[in-house]
């Protein structure tokens, strides 16, 4: 998973997603990453930097699963609505995720926000965390 997360560091999207659209590049993030994760995508297109923050944020958050969590399992959930898209990271961890604890979620947060849309994190101690992110269907 090194060079997803290089390119991650430096905003890149992947090929994958550009090419074949979120469910493809989920899904290869997904097998190409060393935790387990149930998958469950739409599969409709929407427009690139939509579908860029939702990759990234997945990205984010199975990286930050990867290092805190000592027995990681993961579910990504991405629904389509009216509105846009809903998309859900939670794991099984230890919880006590914050943003003060580094600039990924910060930032995951601030783009999220630019596009017009809502980010939110649970994460009480001992129970695990959930990242949360709600996406227009365009960007502003």
């Amino acid at each position: 998973m090194t060079d997803q997360v290089e390119n991650f560091a430096r905003g890149l999207r992947p090929r994958l997603l550009t090419e074949e659209g979120l469910a493809a590049a989920l899904a290869d993030l997904v097998r190409r990453g060393g935790v387990p994760v149930e998958l469950d995508v739409a599969q409709t297109r929407l427009p690139p930097a939509i579908e860029a923050a939702a990759y990234f944020v997945c990205a984010e958050a199975l990286a930050n699963i990867g290092k805190h969590a000592p027995s990681p399992r993961a579910k990504i959930e991405v629904a389509q609505t009216r509105a846009g898209l809903i998309v859900t990271v939670t794991d099984d961890g230890e919880g006590g995720a914050s943003f003060d604890a580094g600039s990924g979620l910060r930032g995951l947060a601030d783009r999220i926000e630019a596009l017009g849309g809502r980010f939110t994190l649970t994460s009480p101690p001992g129970e695990g965390t959930t990242v949360r992110a709600e996406l227009p269907a365009r960007g502003p």
